[in-house]
Order: structure tokens, then C-alpha cells, then sequence
């Protein structure tokens, strides 16, 4: 089995219903670490010792969060500048993250027929997670296909808890390495 850390950023939870509800999906996998960075780093300052250990634990790493104007939440950037530093992460000797895999679960607001090149972002999500891609690459992981729900204010209940499923169930397939 592998292990699966999954780094959440919202700045706002409890306005979300969506990875509220993704949270609590989640929350009792075993060999799944869940952590909510807002919760944890509430100033924004890192303890980049800490997270680089944690990313040494684990084999896969998920960043769960919105999709703020393009990119993730600024506490996901800040973490990315602190513990993805030159010598662990990439560059001479910046090996430790090699061959593991990372994954972006992602909310929008909007529709999924907004994220093509004739929709009103003008761009796929695939083209707008370039960052996420090449973060990945340049520190020698695998990134994985994202896991994208669109539309999520305009979501049902009963709609919110069928992607609680499927995303516990994205989980649990990493989890036992599929």
C-alpha cells in the first residue's frame, strides 16, 4: 500500500460545501494523512523541516483546494516556495521527491465548458495546471490526471456527496497504488 498525503488549502471552509465535503470523505483512510495547511500554518509561516519530512513519508501527495483565479490558494504557493527548496526538491542534489507521485483535486466555480479555448477562460485546466505539471517535473515526480469538480456552487446535496465518493474512491486507488 501506498501512503497518501493530502495538503488542503481553503482559506474560507466553512463557505465550502464542496471540499468540506471532500474533506470528510477522506478523513478516516487509513494510511491517508490529511492536512488542512490553513488549520495548521494560520500565520502562513511553513515549518519546512516538518513538511519535508511528511513529503518523505509518503508516496503520493494531493493538493486539495479551489481554484482561486488560476491557481491555488496562497498558502499552497507558500508552501510550494518553503519546502520545495533547491537540494531537496530539485536541483544538485535535490533528489528526495523522486518517483513519487502528486495529484491536484481541484473545485472551480465555474462551468466545465468555461475551461476550453472558446469558453470564457480561454484555456483548458490541463493548460492552466502547467505550473502544477512542471512543479512535478522539475522535482522528478509523476503528475497524475487531476481530479476536477466544476460548477461547485451550483451543486446539489445529494450531487456533492456522489463527488465525495468518487473522490474518497480516487484516494483509496492511489492508496493501493492503481
Amino acid at each position: 500500500m501506498a501512503r497518501v498525503l493530502i495538503l488542503f488549502a481553503h482559506p474560507a471552509l466553512h463557505r465550502s460545501r464542496v471540499n468540506l465535503a471532500l474533506m470528510k470523505a477522506v478523513q478516516d483512510l487509513e494510511d491517508v494523512t490529511f492536512v488542512d495547511l490553513y488549520e495548521d500554518y494560520p500565520n502562513l509561516h511553513i515549518d519546512h523541516q516538518e513538511e519535508q519530512e511528511r513529503l518523505l513519508q509518503h508516496d503520493t501527495v494531493v493538493w486539495q483546494h479551489p481554484f482561486y483565479w488560476y491557481a491555488a490558494p496562497a498558502i499552497l504557493k507558500e508552501w510550494m516556495d518553503v519546502v520545495l527548496e533547491h537540494g531537496f526538491a530539485y536541483g544538485e542534489g535535490g533528489t528526495r521527491l523522486v518517483g513519487k507521485k502528486l495529484m491536484s483535486a481541484i473545485t472551480t466555480g465555474g462551468p466545465e465548458d468555461a475551461y476550453r479555448p472558446e469558453g470564457t477562460n480561454r484555456f483548458t485546466m490541463r493548460e492552466l495546471l502547467a505550473p502544477m505539471d512542471q512543479t512535478a517535473y522539475l522535482c522528478g515526480m509523476q503528475y497524475l490526471e487531476p481530479f476536477i469538480i466544476h460548477g461547485a456552487r451550483q451543486l446539489t446535496p445529494a450531487q456533492i456527496q456522489e463527488w465525495a465518493q468518487r473522490y474518497r474512491q480516487r484516494i483509496e486507488e492511489l492508496r493501493n497504488d492503481r
